[in-house]
């Protein structure tokens, strides 16, 4: 199997595992933190350090050494990246989808799902 080079579809894969997407959402809300105080608890070291790296081989994390520990944080160019692939995404869905359609054509919020579109047009 060939290995993936494309760096948005690295970014992505890195961000779809449940713990790397945990350790995420951890730097989103803390900002910098230690390498000590990441992860959750049953995870074991060596498997923490791996899904670390997997995130900053796919640029989504930094480290910066101070003395023996590692701090880490989010790259904000990952996210802004991140956040553009998922606009690209959305915009390019409602665009040909039903619901992209009857949301200009009536005036309703492009973010409400299908299931609320549907809803606000039977009212």
């Amino acid at each position: 199997m060939k290995r993936q080079t494309d760096p948005d579809v690295l970014l992505l894969q890195a961000a779809a595992d449940p713990t790397r997407l945990s350790i995420l959402r951890q730097l989103s809300d803390l900002g910098e933190v230690c390498a000590c105080d990441l992860g959750n608890p049953g995870i074991s070291q060596p498997t923490l350090s791996h899904h670390i790296k997997v995130l900053r081989e796919a640029g989504w994390v930094t480290g910066e050494r101070r003395g023996t520990w590692i701090y880490y944080s989010l790259r904000p160019q990952a996210v802004a990246r991140f956040r553009y692939l998922a606009q690209a995404v959305g915009d390019a869905s409602t665009r040909g989808h039903p619901a992209g359609r009857l949301s200009s054509q009536h005036g309703l919020d492009p973010e409400l799902s299908v299931s609320a579109c549907t809803a606000e047009l039977a009212t």
